[in-house]
């Protein structure tokens, strides 16, 4: 009844085989809400727990009590990726990144092109969100690229191992269509 309300008519009569095939959803987290998904070997990203009260928000960065890395911490700066732009992929030889998301819904991609590791030719693809804040330990020889998902600028806070050299970068590109890394970056709608 609702359907001729509309002017729907069925996609197909009673015990005729379905017109559409739908995908079946996969399980990506557990019971507990974490991810099943594997990361590639060293990836580690921490969660941030932000305290929030009548005065405002407080949310530790990073302290190496926690273990993200035993590297202890040489040089800081933020960057920003503005709504729908990518930023890699890239790579580094001689250093590991630390990044703090601090604002922000972004999509980071990682490709694993250590022949020696264990998650080699492994892709991950992790959601980060300013509602659940984590600092990322991404080692070296894995290429990453960030893509903002969301409507505002995503605000990172990116702690190398190493101290940046402005004259001789340890930043190494690839372009975002080329063939080389095995994922497309898309728009999608979503479902």
């Amino acid at each position: 009844m609702i359907k001729e309300a509309y002017g729907l008519t069925p996609l197909r009569k009673s015990g005729q085989e379905p017109a559409l095939r739908p995908t079946k959803d996969v399980q990506t987290v557990g019971p507990d809400g974490k991810p099943i998904a594997s990361l590639i070997h060293g990836v580690v990203v921490r969660p941030a727990t932000t305290q929030a009260d009548e005065r405002g928000t407080l949310c530790e960065i990073y302290d190496p009590v926690w273990g993200v890395h035993e590297a202890p911490l040489v040089y800081v700066y933020q960057f920003t990726i503005r709504p729908g732009k990518v930023k890699g992929w890239h790579v580094h030889h001689l250093h590991d990144d630390r990044i703090f998301l601090s604002q922000g819904s972004v999509k980071v991609v990682l490709y694993d092109d250590r022949p020696n590791s264990p998650s080699y030719r492994m892709v991950n693809e992790i959601y980060r969100t300013d509602q659940q804040r984590t600092v990322m330990t991404i080692p070296a020889f894995v290429y990453h690229a960030h893509q903002n998902i969301g409507t505002t600028d995503a605000l990172f806070i990116s702690m190398p191992t190493r101290r940046y050299n402005h004259a001789d970068p340890d930043v190494y590109r690839l372009p975002l269509d080329g063939d080389d890394i095995p994922y497309q970056f898309e728009h999608r709608l979503g479902w």
